[in-house]
């Protein structure tokens, strides 16, 4: 894709939670397809949500078993979360996983590295609209949104917070105003995508 076009790629963290099913639902009803960062002990305790996902052609990835502070931990453990929460992806959706993203955003050669042996590319983002705060309320999210948004930006949000399923309607209603499309990462990368690169706001950074 140009690097002007006007896209973007919503994009979810930590699922599936007790309110994936919901954000399915508004997703579906204005047609909007966005990519789901999936935690692999979320995987394996509600697989019927992550298939829920899948069937309706959203985009899955990696964002580890627990969530912990990637570069912190012993290179035998990062690979451990790396795989265990690939392989709860795969056996619950038979989806083999290619994009990752770090808990937090953190990141070090070590964990890249890790990341490349596991065959995945590492996904950032450039808007947060730190949704993630506790009270964090439906209408700061949406306004940081738009205000925020470009051609090809990837936006982290997490449906685990009733407010940011709440202001999705709002989020998506605001840039089809603004003439943006949705597009899910694989989509946004294209054949960029290798393991061990690294991306944000859509283009290579590492």
């Amino acid at each position: 894709m140009r690097d002007d076009e006007r896209v973007v790629a919503l994009t979810f963290d930590d699922g599936p939670s007790a309110n994936t099913r919901r954000l399915l639902d508004v997703l579906a009803a204005r047609g909007v397809r966005a990519t789901f960062f999936l935690q692999g002990e979320h995987v394996a305790a509600d697989p019927d949500a992550v298939r829920a996902v899948h069937a309706a052609g959203h985009a899955l990835a990696n964002h580890t078993w627990s969530h912990p502070h990637l570069p912190e931990l012993p290179a035998a453990e990062v690979d451990d979360e790396l795989a265990r929460a690939a392989d709860a992806v795969r056996d619950a959706t038979g989806v083999v996983t290619t994009l990752f993203r770090p808990p937090f955003g953190d990141l070090d050669d070590d964990v890249v590295a890790a990341v490349a042996r596991h065959g995945e590319a590492v996904v950032l983002w450039d808007v947060d609209p730190a949704d993630w705060e506790a009270g964090a309320p439906a209408g700061r999210t949406v306004e940081r949104v738009l205000a925020e948004v470009r051609p090809g930006s990837v936006v982290l949000m997490h449906d685990w917070q009733d407010s940011t399923v709440d202001a999705v309607p709002a989020v998506v209603d605001g840039l089809v105003a603004d003439g943006y499309r949705f597009v899910t990462v694989p989509e946004l990368l294209g054949e960029r995508v290798a393991p061990g690169r690294v991306f944000s706001h859509g283009r290579t950074v590492g």
